[in-house]
């Protein structure tokens, strides 16, 4: 007798097997019932009859709660109309736990309601569905850097100082002193690329933003790649490539999970390779061709986000923004000092930017300048100054929230169900 996956019962047609998991949904039809059991790999009918399971199995099994723990073994047959297509017509049932009655029934719920679970909201067919298309996301993304030659570097989440910018920085206490954690390993990032050529890491990342929207979390996942002796179109070359390989994975290998989400996949198969781009100048002209009012040298904000996701089908890269709008390291465009060599890709269908990134300051004067500029510490910089100081050479890099990406993978209304247990502003329970 095998013990098997839902997701393996292909392999078992006609063989009897055991599956371990929780009761999903259950109805009877008198001297028939019908138990749906998932196992975290999918969902399974499974048919019981007392000639089957005895009297006393079958009873126990007719007003079971949901979420009750047990294990079936049953001979599996092939049924496109029953769920995952197979079904398993038991000869046996053990219950491990009869489960307290479930806060989450099978009917709606508010959002509100749903967050304060979470932890049992996951268990819910959407939402596990988003979690598998997450882990994907994570598996590409891993798989594309690692299969050209970069190497993963962990930075630190503790940091004596802004990366970002000082207004959104959550403070701790460092023993006698103050940190604070991090809002980008892209610091810490620039100075392995100077020692290991083409880097990135991959972690968890604050931004203490007083923000409600559905693109906004105080803890998100982001992927930083860093790369010496790259310069800006690099940087957009490789951000195309690598968001075209993370959309081609999602629609290769988790179909299911989409079809569950009842995700519309026309939009993401358009996307491919080559990328529309435009410079933030042009794009300023484009919003009043098209009747947007939108004051020049201002970022892009959401209403200008939603044009964009309307006018273009694929992700859009705008380059050059002002340098009034960006961080302290960005690289003047030597064609005209008001403008960073930088890159914003933004995606299509309303759900704004996804990447932002650039060429990062190389001078030694004039990035010693622009923190003097921005009134950060010159002393919490020192190290920072000494990769300009000790063969300086081109660099850039971008990073990518893994949760802004799933939503727009998933078709999601919110980013707080991209994440298992999402931080926001008046959220950090369970």
């Amino acid at each position: 007798m095998s013990t098997v996956y839902i997701s393996e019962l292909k392999n078992y047609v006609g063989k009897d097997v055991t599956i371990r998991g929780w009761l999903y949904n259950n109805r009877s039809s008198g001297k028939i019932q019908f138990m749906q059991v998932r196992d975290g790999t999918g969902i399974v009918q499974c048919v019981l009859t007392p000639k089957d399971v005895g009297d006393e199995s079958f009873k126990a099994c007719d007003h079971l709660p949901q979420e009750s723990s047990l294990s079936v073994t049953g001979t599996v047959r092939a049924d496109k109309r029953a769920p995952g297509g197979y079904e398993l017509t038991l000869k046996s049932v053990i219950i491990h736990q009869v489960a307290e009655p479930y806060p989450i029934a099978l009917q709606e719920h508010g959002i509100g309601f749903l967050m304060e679970q979470r932890h049992l909201w996951l268990r819910s067919r959407k939402q596990t569905a988003t979690l598998r298309v997450r882990a994907e996301v994570i598996r590409a993304i891993r798989d594309f850097f690692d299969s050209r030659g970069f190497v993963l570097v962990d930075t630190p989440i503790l940091t004596p100082a802004a990366c970002e910018g000082t207004t959104t920085l959550f403070e701790v206490t460092y023993f006698d002193d103050k940190a604070y954690l991090s809002q980008s390993g892209q610091l810490y990032l620039e100075a392995a690329a100077m020692a290991l050529g083409k880097v990135y890491c991959f972690g968890p990342t604050f931004r203490a933003e007083k923000s409600k929207t559905r693109k906004h979390l105080t803890e998100f996942w982001m992927v930083e790649p860093e790369v010496a002796y790259a310069e800006l179109v690099d940087i957009m070359n490789l951000a195309e490539d690598f968001i075209a390989h993370i959309v081609t994975r999602v629609l290769e290998n988790k179909q299911e999970e989409l079809k569950v989400l009842e995700r519309d996949i026309k939009p993401l198969e358009k996307v491919k390779k080559p990328f529309p781009r435009v410079s933030y100048n042009e794009l300023a002209d484009s919003f009043e061709k098209w009747g947007h009012k939108f004051e020049r040298g201002n970022d892009l904000g959401a209403p200008e986000e939603a044009i964009i996701g309307e006018k273009f089908d694929k992700p859009l890269l705008v380059h050059r923004f002002p340098m009034a709008v960006k961080a302290f390291y960005m690289k003047s465009d030597p064609t005209d000092q008001s403008l960073a060599l930088c890159v914003d890709v933004i995606a299509p269908e309303g759900y704004g930017e996804i990447i932002g990134g650039g060429q990062r300051e190389d001078d030694l004067a004039r990035l010693t300048a622009k923190i003097k500029e921005h009134k950060l510490p010159m002393a919490a910089f020192e190290w920072y100054l000494d990769l300009r100081r000790y063969g300086s050479v081109p660099h850039g890099g971008f990073g990518l929230g893994v949760e802004r990406t799933v939503a727009w993978l998933c078709g999601s209304e919110h980013i707080r169900e991209c994440i298992p247990f999402p931080r926001m502003l008046y959220k950090i329970y369970p």
